[in-house]
């Protein structure tokens, strides 16, 4: 079924002031700011004007209320740009998309429009020192308090906006004991306060500007009400129910670098002459760029594929995990063909291709890992198609 011109009216309008910020606020700025590694808090405030914070949350409470497929051209777009921006506003709503679904309806009044807007902003804590893929195995722990609420204890490492962001969705263990271990598993929405510190910045190879940290939780008492959907044991379901968004946002991610790595390789090898004439007139160049100009349509496609699924309410495990494997591996691939093309150009710090290189590894790691992807993939074409 094709959108309503209104609505692909306003998606494009959306895009097009999404572009012309990048162009007027961003690229004159990105070089510094990724090689310095500072957060970029001037063009923060231009995402919150833009309502960029509020992309896919609704608009009964002040976000724009995208689809997902919307979602994903924007990420593109600001990915062929600056990768690090899209984790600064995704993991943020991937939080507030937890709350939409599965909160209670005096969380989704409290929360929603501060998150629409950007005031409050956060992530998603789940990852911990010994735990990223099987966050099963994850220790931290909310021991309950008589009536009014929690305490929690524990560390949670690798977390996106963890300096800068004020709330995050917490993911605990409520029964340590239980069986299956995702039956005693909780999230709640943890505002900073006392108990709760950042020990720690970390130091990356490339996704720079975005803080990642480190979070401690020592005796951090949490309001009961805080616990999303007002359900123990509903935890792990919360979490991963934000994750298919999160691998589409990732699979776009890739798509963008891909993409801007691609057209960094294409002008260049237009202006690079060797042996007489221009370098794109070489078979072998021309060989490289066709195969990297069809892994990023391939990837574009996938991931709109996976959106509209997404957008239909469909279940999406398996087309967000393809198109997350595929662009991000593309992702890789693309910027290494584009660093090679550059020849000793491409390994200084002067041309993008070299931040776009060590930026792309990321995205085969992130929302779970490829090798996890394959496995998510498989069992679900198994069971789509039963003998």
């Amino acid at each position: 079924m094709s959108q309503p011109a209104d609505d692909v009216d306003q998606d494009r309008l959306i895009l097009d002031s999404v572009t012309r910020f990048l162009g007027r606020e961003v690229k004159p700025h990105v070089h510094a700011l990724e090689h310095d590694d500072i957060y970029p808090e001037d063009i923060v405030e231009g995402m919150k004007a833009l309502g960029l914070f509020g992309a896919t949350i609704g608009a009964e409470y002040g976000g724009l209320g995208l689809s997902a497929a919307t979602y994903a051209r924007i990420v593109e777009t600001v990915s062929t740009v600056w990768m690090s921006l899209s984790g600064i506003f995704n993991s943020h709503l991937i939080m507030a998309a937890a709350v939409e679904r599965f909160g209670t309806p005096a969380q989704k009044q409290a929360f929603l429009p501060p998150f629409a807007t950007g005031e409050l902003r956060g992530g998603l804590a789940l990852t911990e020192p010994d735990c990223g893929t099987d966050l099963q195995a994850i220790r931290t722990t909310a021991r309950r308090q008589g009536n009014e609420g929690y305490v929690v204890d524990g560390t949670k490492t690798w977390i996106s906006n963890g300096i800068h962001g004020q709330i995050f969705a917490l993911l605990v263990k409520t029964d340590p004991a239980a069986e299956p271990r995702h039956r005693g598993m909780s999230l709640f929405l943890a505002e900073k306060g006392p108990g709760f510190t950042v020990s720690r910045k970390l130091e990356k190879l490339g996704y720079k500007g975005i803080d990642s940290a480190e979070l401690v939780f020592a005796d951090y008492e949490i309001p009961a009400d805080r616990l999303i959907g007002g359900e123990e044991g509903r935890g792990l379901q919360h979490a991963l129910g934000g994750l298919e968004l999160g691998r589409i946002n990732v699979a776009a991610r890739g798509v963008g670098v891909a993409q801007a790595a691609l057209d960094e390789a294409v002008r260049y090898s237009q202006l690079r002459n060797t042996f007489g004439k221009p370098i794109c007139e070489h078979q072998a160049i021309q060989l490289k760029l066709a195969d990297m100009a069809t892994q990023v349509e391939a990837s574009r496609l996938l991931v709109d594929k996976a959106a509209r699924a997404y957008d239909k309410g469909e279940r999406c495990d398996m087309e967000a995990g393809m198109a997350k494997l595929f662009a991000s591996e593309a992702a890789v691939t693309v910027s290494l063909e584009a660093m090679r093309i550059h020849g000793g150009y491409g390994y200084s710090k002067e041309f993008t291709v070299e931040r776009l290189y060590r930026d792309a590894p990321l995205l085969v790691i992130g929302e779970g890992t490829n090798e996890l992807q394959r496995i998510i993939i498989a069992r679900q074409l198994i069971a789509r198609n039963k003998v």
